[in-house]
């Protein structure tokens, strides 16, 4: 009888390759289920100014038509899909890395906006959606004058952060 001793890291090592051979088909051709019907996650860049707040989707070969954009309750939600495109052969393709279905991003926007003008345009894969902020929400410049007078000439400016805030 042979004794080996025990390596708890070997164990560990055989566990780590049996997962990444889980991994390592997949996305491989041949296997239209995982190329085809997959759904993937399109980028998305979110920023603001004062006037407007600014979407950015990163969704090449997307057809404008294949894109449907919606906004009900607060809820900015775009979706679409990019098709498998079945012009070339399949075998001879050594890799495919590009991520085919359907998808769908939600996004919860602030009573801030003005939910009734909106603006969307898709160019060279990017798809643009600008959403106006309402007058009331848009930062507002008050002239303070200290003194009572105007004959001293002191006056400090400032912005106003939202139209609730009053001047004391």
């Amino acid at each position: 009888m042979v004794v080996t001793r025990w390596d708890p890291f070997r164990e560990l090592a055989t566990l780590q390759n049996r997962v990444n051979s889980l991994f390592q088909d997949y996305g491989r051709p041949g296997q239209d289920e995982l190329t085809t019907t997959s759904s993937f996650v399109p980028a998305v860049d979110v920023y603001e100014d004062e006037h407007k707040v600014t979407l950015k989707l990163e969704i090449p070969g997307i057809k404008q038509e294949d894109v449907d954009i919606r906004l009900e309750n607060n809820t900015l939600t775009v979706r679409g899909e990019r098709n498998f495109e079945k012009e070339e052969k399949e075998e001879n393709f050594h890799r495919i890395e590009r991520r085919y279905g359907s998808f769908a991003r939600s996004f919860t926007l602030p009573n801030t906006l003005d939910t009734d003008s909106v603006n969307a345009s898709y160019e060279n894969g990017v798809l643009r959606i600008e959403l106006a902020k309402r007058a009331e929400a848009k930062p507002k410049q008050i002239k303070v004058n200290i003194g009572g007078s105007k004959s001293l000439g002191k006056t400090v400016e400032g912005t106003k952060a939202e139209s609730k805030s009053t001047a004391a």
